[in-house]
Parts: C-alpha cells; structure tokens; sequence
C-alpha cells in the first residue's frame, strides 16, 4: 500500500521522469525532421558521423577530377577539329598537286594552282596555331604529353600528344612544286601526309574515348559514394513523422499523468476533515 505523504509523492516522480524522457525523444526526432538526418553530429554516433564525413570528403573531391577529365576532353576535342581541318585542307592539297601536274597546262593556271597549293598548306600552320584549350595544345607539338587527374587519390590520366603541324606529318612550312614532275611527286607527299594525319586523329580519338569512359566511371562513383553516405546519416522521413505523432501523444498524457500524480496529495486533506 502506497505512504500518504505530502513531503513526497513517488507517482508525480515517476510522471516526470516518464515525461522527460518523452521529451528528450522528442527532441531528436524533431531534430531528425529539420535536418533530415539520423546521425547530423559527432553526437550521434562517432564512428558512422567519421565514416561518413571521409566518404563525403572523397566525393566532393572527385569534382575536381571531373572538371580535369573535363578539360582533358576540351583539349582533345579542339585537337580533333583542327585535325578534320587539316584533313580536309591536305585533300584539296592533293587536288591542286594533281591538277598542277597536267603537263598540258598554261604558265598563269600553273601559278595559280601553285598559289592555292602554298595558301592551303599556310592554313594548315593557322589551324594548328590555333588549336589550343585554355592555352594548352596537344596537336602544335610543344608538349609531349598531358597529364589530368583520374582519382582522388591524385592518379593521373595520361594523353600523348600528337603532332599535325606540317613537320609533324612530313612536310615543310616551304613544301611546294616548280613544275608538272614536281607537282607529281607532291602528290605522293601530300598523300602520306594525310595517312600520318589521320593516324594520329585515330590515336587522339582513343584517347577522348578513353576519357569519355573514365569521367563515365567517375561521376558514377561519386554517385555510388553520396548515395552510402545517405544510408548512413540520412533520416527515414515517414518513421520520423510516425514516431513522432507518437511521441506528441505521449507527451500529452505524460503532461496529463504528472497533473494527477500532483492532485494525489490533495487526498490527504480530506483525512482531517
């Protein structure tokens, strides 16, 4: 049988320390709610909170090797412009090569066909010139290679350059013909020039490839690492919302208990009346 006591009242005791406890429930799971996750602190669970911070760490760093691989991409894609340019301007090249080397041909169509030759091959100087991504070119042969990032870990992913200047496929910023024989054998030059060009188009096209396929990869892993990231911090909304209408309405008859557990005492009054 319960003390009738006025000095101490166990009832309101245990309603309190039941309502506190609501209370401090209901406190994370409010917090759970705003901030839409279950581990938000150091607090809440260390070892998950320190997982889950390098993981996050780790993926915002494979940003940075998006945007290389990115650049990496540029740099080619600009190669390879310039490169059909240059294609294109060796196969009119050869065009005039072989028209020049009709014997049956006037002094004034020769010169002019001569004119065209030397004004393509010059184009050929200006694309290469030209083909630069933020100041960088792997086609003008001032490098022999670029390195972009592959991984967080600061790998690399390494392109070798390819050069299409005119001596990089074997001619001369001079290369011309003085006559019909000459314009002849131009035509076997310009032709081997060409096969080297598209060669080294064909080597760049695999490395771009090769890029496309490992940013590919990188954007899926950072994808792959945010989504564990998720699993384990981020909170489950509709428990959350469950627990917490729950949780109110314990709150509400804890409130309710804790006042008739405070009543109890008025009891002892009517003892002596």
């Amino acid at each position: 049988m319960p003390l009738n006591s006025v000095n101490t009242n166990s009832g309101a005791m245990i309603a309190l320390q039941n309502l506190n406890s609501t209370n401090s429930e209901l406190q994370v799971t409010q917090q759970r709610i705003n901030t839409g996750k279950k581990i938000s602190t150091a607090k809440d669970n260390g070892a998950i909170w320190a997982t889950a911070k390098v993981q996050s760490s780790t993926a915002s760093s494979l940003n940075a090797v998006k945007d290389s691989l990115q650049r990496g991409q540029s740099t080619i894609d600009v190669a390879l412009a310039a490169g059909d340019t240059i294609t294109d301007l060796l196969g009119k090249m050869k065009e005039k090569a072989l028209a020049a080397s009709d014997t049956s041909l006037n002094t004034a169509s020769f010169n002019a066909l001569k004119s065209d030759f030397e004004s393509l091959r010059d184009q050929i100087t200006k694309a290469v010139t030209n083909a630069k991504f933020n100041g960088v070119s792997i086609a003008d042969g001032s490098t022999t290679k670029l390195a972009f990032l592959a991984n967080s870990d600061g790998s690399q992913f390494t392109v070798q350059s390819k050069t299409l200047s005119l001596k990089g496929i074997g001619m001369t910023t001079t290369s011309t013909f003085t006559s019909a024989s000459a314009a002849k054998t131009m035509i076997d030059t310009v032709t081997t020039a060409m096969g080297t060009a598209t060669n080294k188009l064909a080597s760049l096209g695999t490395s771009s490839t090769g890029l496309d396929t490992h940013l590919t990869f990188v954007g899926k892993l950072q994808d792959s690492l945010d989504a564990g990231v998720g699993n384990l911090v981020d909170a489950d909304l509709a428990k959350e919302s469950a627990k917490l209408q729950s949780l109110q309405t314990k709150q509400q008859l804890g409130v309710q208990a804790l006042s008739i557990a405070n009543q109890s005492t008025q009891s002892v009054l009517s003892l002596f009346r």
